[in-house]
């Protein structure tokens, strides 16, 4: 099964009458001149990758989807916010169920997203929509209610350790935990069939099937999962940039 993951960047300007399209998505489309809001929206979709184009879905799509529909109902609740404050308080609406910017209202944000993109993407399915709130902070739902949200935050640490089961052997311990075998593996029957090649022309495999980040995470999940025996391979994921990566997983 292939989880496609797809980030669309864009700002929401509360300050200005229109909106400045902009030309680089890759910063943020519709971008602002000034003092603006910026939000990354991971669009997760799951299903099978087309056999003629390779595709789950192209990307471009998810992107077209989000900019025409997705980003109408962050810049309405955004305005609908302030607007609020600006009355003198952030009273409950009905729209909002309590506009406060809150959790609860992220969570009915991504809810109403969800609703009217999800059948856009038919025979796939949306798996999850998470908004990243700031650099190390991310609020998702993974059903269209909105009900039951997923917070992510990471923190830093540092500390010493050493990676020894004291029930095992030395030759045990060294059998188990020896990431470099992993490494060797990994790096034998995957990388360097397809580091630094053309995978159309190069790799046997693509020669009839379309190179697509699916693809390629469904090809190296099958060069690798015999090799690792007895160990279970679950899932494998590639990045094709900052923006979109796939995973494919065992079923």
């Amino acid at each position: 099964m292939h989880i496609l993951s797809r980030q669309i960047r864009f700002t929401v300007n509360p300050f200005a009458d229109s909106t400045e399209d902009g030309a680089n998505s890759y910063c943020a489309k519709p971008t602002a001149e000034g003092l603006s809001l910026f939000f990354a929206l991971w669009v997760e979709l799951k299903g099978s990758a087309n056999k003629d184009t390779g595709f789950v879905i192209n990307v471009s799509d998810i992107d077209k989807i989000i900019r025409e529909k997705g980003i109408k109902i962050f810049d309405e609740f955004v305005k609908d916010y302030l607007a609020a404050a600006a009355r003198g308080g952030l009273n409950p609406r009905p729209k909002w169920r309590g506009l406060n910017g809150g959790f609860e209202q992220i969570g009915q944000l991504l809810s109403k997203v969800w609703k009217t993109i999800e059948k856009d993407f038919l025979p796939a399915k949306i798996d999850s929509l998470t908004v990243e709130i700031m650099p190390a902070r991310k609020i998702g739902i993974k059903e269209n209610g909105g009900d039951m949200l997923y917070f992510s935050e990471k923190f830093e640490f540092s500390a010493s350790h050493t990676l020894w089961n004291d029930k095992f052997s030395d030759s045990e311990n060294e059998k188990v935990l020896n990431a470099g075998d992993f490494e060797r593996i990994v790096q034998q029957d995957f990388i360097s069939v397809v580091d630094h090649k053309n995978l159309n022309a190069d790799v046997e495999y693509f020669k009839k099937i379309n190179p697509t980040v699916e693809n390629i995470a469904e090809f190296a999940f099958k060069s690798l999962a015999d090799k690792l025996k007895p160990l279970e391979l679950d899932c494998v994921t590639v990045w094709e940039n900052d923006r979109t990566f796939c995973s494919f997983r065992a079923e």
